[in-house]
């Protein structure tokens, strides 16, 4: 809800009065925010059905002032003047062709309305026809007067019958009152005005093809010249304009060339109305200056998707020929030059926003499926280049695909844009040409990696659960073993999967749950939950030694290969589980006293209990790896070192350097880092003597310091300089220390730590932020106010961030990616830029999920094993396991069951852990909320 309270129809002005002000100005809300209306700018406010309204607000203004005083040659030159450029999306100077028309003699010519709007999910000109019909017939008679034209007609799609019948009724009541027909308003001017239905032919947008059907033919292009200003419809002069160019040309009329300039770019004056819709919250026509950005349209307008969850990734620009734009070219303007330059094109102004979980190899395809069901056939290389492009892509979506494919894909795509002979056949292969130029990668993991990470292509994944997992764990097969009461079974596929079940079903962020089907209908299924009930029953049972003796006894040969992993943290150690599975001689190698880096040292203990970490690396090391802890590299020992001695070399060690805030005050006594603090508390010293202490971020690190200094009876305030939903720490870890009092500072950015004559801190100053727009993150943007507050503190936590201290690698001869002083690696192979090592985990991404650096871990196995032995082994450590596929037929709405927690007054002064998981019970309520969305028809 909002008001008007006046309005500029551009040709008149209306004072409506004042609204209530509890709701806000039509233009305070984001979505219309930034929107000019120019072709929109009688939608909604005027009656279209009625010519009195039309009239009321200017109407035939234009078109009265144009027969009473302006000369054809004024006109155009008018309309050459304001730059206005064809909105049907090739962008032809108007002018121009109106020009080369007019210089055509001939006793008959005709204007054609353009409304064959074809684009899949655009509805751009059905709106403007809908809802202002009068000036698109008010724009033609302009046109024909300035081009000597006495005929128009409007080709328009039988799919929009409100369209039809309000133009027609427009063309009946200009009609009654002399404004159609002949010599109209006493002039010597005439002009009739007649309709054609299109069948919904998407080539039929061509306008050779759009003549060909009025003519009663089929609608196919024809090659050009003789251009249709010289030999159209009927072999006579024809000029064809877009629905949305029509509308303009009462506004350049009535305003003037240099009022329409002072809107878009100098190439490009002017507004564009577009069609936004897509994975983002707000959607709807939107019409904007021309050279608006995409981050405006997607960001400040569309308020991205909605979530913190899902982030945009790319933008398709331009209808199913347009081009698929990453998020790193939001800044891009949104003009016909700056968008040709990137590939795409601006079409007729469909824009279709995408996140995570559109796959862009199933985007091309979707849009070249399209494309090719549209050629008219004419040309071969449409006819045939785009059925064998679709074949291509087809066999990739089906994980079928090899490198051939891709650049065969890529060389047909750029053959047939240079050789069709009509717009549909040049622009179709964007789509292709796009994603594989931005995101080229999609189609390398589709090829070689045999996976669709956005969990689109069926072919390529078990489950949505399954595929969101890092690990990729087979989550509907210890589902269904639980419902079956094979515990150990249910165990043995978890550990397969995953050497940390105890350990990740505690710590994880469990991506599993985000993609969950179950979510559709209430809540998602805690996979995590459940993962960590089969590890804990079995390892209360003590069952947990009959599968690790078989997984010791399924060891393979000793293959003589011996590799040195560096680093025990997750990464680290599950390479090591498999790698020794395979045969090999692996030696890890750690700074630390003890095997587990961030899940041992940075993962307090009321969250992971050092017992289960212990049992489940002590499994790691019954199998055979060995573990050199308190040895640096660098210090200890050298990476050349390490080269000479193994066969091969996993470099994954963590993210421990914290990132500072560079304010005043930041080097005083009593400023401590978060990742320093949690490894002191997890080596058993003492915490700060500080009573009131700030903890300054938003992220788990902040948090878990947070908590852990309230366990040692601290006064804990957590600053962070956005809101409360916009926190990248786990959700449970938030509430749980709301509920243990820990006091929030939202929207407060730290300015200064204030210091005492000691330089000891007393305090820090933080400015008070509002909120802005949405940035790229899908949070909104901490504003600065200029206001500050002061929060009394006797000691200063920094948690803001972690980087991989790239000094030591540059030291070791390992290159450096040129952003986040992470290792650089080949993202297919891991290998770095020495032949022999490999690296993975946050030692590459930078902070991550302990889950996200297991999943790359196991990934780096198989690659390293097959670069050793020269043959795949790595699948034959898995094994399958039989059950029951069968889809839950009584579906009732369930929430998700809810673990028991220790009772905060029990949590105080200790580091006994919170959590305490599923009872059997719970378990198995769980399991059976699962729909089983890995059962397929065909099974």
């Amino acid at each position: 809800m909002c008001r008007i309270e006046n309005w500029d129809f551009i040709t008149s002005k209306f004072q409506y009065g004042t609204g209530y002000e509890k709701y806000p100005l039509w233009n305070e809300i984001p979505f219309f925010k930034g929107q000019k209306k120019i072709v929109l700018r009688n939608a909604g406010l005027i009656n279209p059905e009625s010519i009195e309204d039309y009239l009321a607000v200017g109407g035939y203004r234009a078109l009265f002032k144009v027969l009473s005083g302006m000369t054809p040659d004024d006109i155009i030159a008018e309309v050459k003047n304001s730059g206005m450029r064809g909105r049907g999306g090739a962008g032809f100077p108007t002018g121009v062709k109106w020009e080369l028309m007019k210089k055509n003699h001939s006793e008959k010519k005709y204007l054609i309305c353009n409304a064959d709007e074809g684009d899949p999910g655009a509805y751009m000109n059905r709106n403007e026809i809908e809802s202002d019909p009068h000036s698109i017939l008010e724009g033609m008679m302009i046109a024909a007067y300035a081009m000597g034209s006495d005929e128009g007609i409007a080709y328009i799609r039988a799919e929009y019958p409100l369209a039809v019948k309000r133009l027609e009724k427009a063309q009946m009541q200009a009609e009654a009152l002399g404004l159609i027909g002949n010599k109209i308003l006493g002039t010597d001017f005439s002009f009739k005005f007649d309709f054609v239905e299109g069948a919904g032919a998407f080539v039929c947008g061509e306008e050779t093809a759009l003549i060909a059907s009025i003519e009663g033919k089929a609608g196919r292009p024809v090659p050009r010249p003789p251009y249709p200003s010289a030999k159209g419809l009927y072999g006579h002069p024809t000029n064809i304009n877009n629905v949305e160019t029509w509308c303009n040309i009462p506004v350049i009329i009535n305003r003037g060339a240099q009022w329409f300039r002072e809107t878009g770019t100098e190439k490009s004056p002017g507004t564009k109305v577009f069609s936004l819709v897509g994975k983002i919250k707000n959607t709807g026509l939107v019409e904007m200056p021309m050279g608006s950005t995409i981050n405006q349209f997607v960001f400040d307008i569309g308020e991205g998707t909605g979530s913190t969850v899902k982030r945009v990734k790319a933008i398709q620009t331009g209808g199913p020929s347009g081009g698929c734009i990453p998020l790193e070219l939001f800044n891009t303007a949104v003009d016909y030059e700056s968008l040709a330059k990137i590939g795409a094109i601006m079409g007729s102004g469909g824009m279709v926003v995408m996140d995570q979980d559109n796959c862009m190899v199933d985007v091309a395809r979707y849009f070249l499926e399209f494309n090719s069901a549209e050629s008219c056939g004419k040309c071969t290389p449409c006819r045939e280049g785009l059925t064998q492009a679709l074949r291509i892509l087809t066999k990739i979506t089906r994980g079928q695909g090899t490198n051939a494919d891709l650049n065969m894909l890529e060389m047909l795509s750029q053959t047939i844009k240079d050789t069709a002979i009509c717009g549909l056949g040049q622009t179709a292969p964007n789509p292709i040409l796009t994603t594989l130029k931005y995101f080229r990668h999609e189609y390398e993991e589709h090829i070689h990696e045999k996976r669709c990470y956005a969990g689109v292509c069926e072919e390529l994944f078990l489950a949505l659960c399954e595929n969101s997992c890092p690990l990729h764990m087979d989550i509907p097969a210890y589902i269904e073993l639980i419902k079956e009461n094979r515990i150990e079974d249910a165990f043995e596929v978890t550990l397969r999967d995953n050497p940390l079940p105890g350990t990740i079903g505690r710590i994880c962020h469990f991506h599993c749950q985000m993609r969950c089907r179950r979510e559709m209908l209430d809540e998602p299924v805690s996979q995590g939950e459940i993962h960590r009930y089969l590890a804990d029953t079995m390892y209360k049972l003590g069952n947990e030694n009959m599968i690790y003796r078989k997984l010791i006894k399924e060891k393979l040969p000793d293959t003589g290969k011996k590799i040195a992993i560096v680093g025990a943290g997750p990464a680290g150690l599950t390479a090591a589980f498999y790698l020794v599975r395979l045969g090999h001689e692996v030696v890890v190698y750690d700074s630390f006293p003890e095997p587990g880096g961030l899940l041992r040292y940075g993962i307090p203990r009321y969250r992971l209990p050092n017992a289960v970490l212990k049992k489940e690396v002590d499994l790691i090391k019954k199998l055979g790896v060995k573990f050199k802890q308190n040895t640096t590299i660098g210090k200890d020992i050298s990476l050349k070192q390490l080269e000479a001695k193994y066969d091969a070399i996993y470099v994954a060690i963590g993210a421990w350097k914290e990132m500072g805030l560079n304010i005043p005050g930041e080097d005083a006594k009593g400023v401590y880092m978060g990742t320093e603090l949690l490894k002191s508390f997890a080596l058993g010293k003492e915490p700060p003597a500080a009573w009131k202490v700030v903890v300054i971020g938003g992220g788990n690190v902040a948090i878990d310091v947070a908590r852990s200094l309230w366990r040692h009876r601290k006064d804990v305030t957590v600053v962070y300089r956005r809101e409360k939903c916009d926190m990248p720490a786990n959700d449970a870890e938030i509430r749980e220390a709301e509920a243990e009092g820990i006091k929030f500072h939202f929207m407060s950015s730290p300015a200064e730590v204030i210091v005492d004559a000691n330089n000891k801190v007393k305090g820090l100053k933080v400015e008070l932020m509002t909120c802005g727009g949405i940035d790229t993150s899908g949070r909104r943007k901490p504003v600065k106010t200029g206001k500050f507050d002061e929060i009394p503190c006797e000691a200063i936590v920094l948690a803001i961030g972690e980087t991989v201290d790239s000094d030591l690698w540059k030291a070791e001869g390992l290159q450096i990616a040129s952003w986040g002083g992470r290792i650089k690696i080949n993202p297919l192979t891991q290998q770095t830029t020495k032949a022999k090592i490999y690296a993975g985990g946050d030692a590459v991404t930078g902070p991550s999920t302990a889950a996200e650096a297991m999943g790359m871990a196991k990934k780096a196995v198989e690659i390293i094993d097959f670069d050793l032995m020269q043959e795949k082994r790595y699948d034959r450590l898995y094994k399958k396991f039989t059950y029951r596929n069968v889809v839950p037929e009584d579906l009732k709405k369930s929430n998700k069951n809810v673990s028991y927690k220790l009772d905060v007054r029990d949590r105080i002064g200790s580091f006994m852990e919170v959590d305490c998981g599923y009872t059997g019970q719970q378990a198995l309520n769980e399991v059976n909320r699962c729909l089983r969305c890995d059962v397929r028809c065909d099974e």
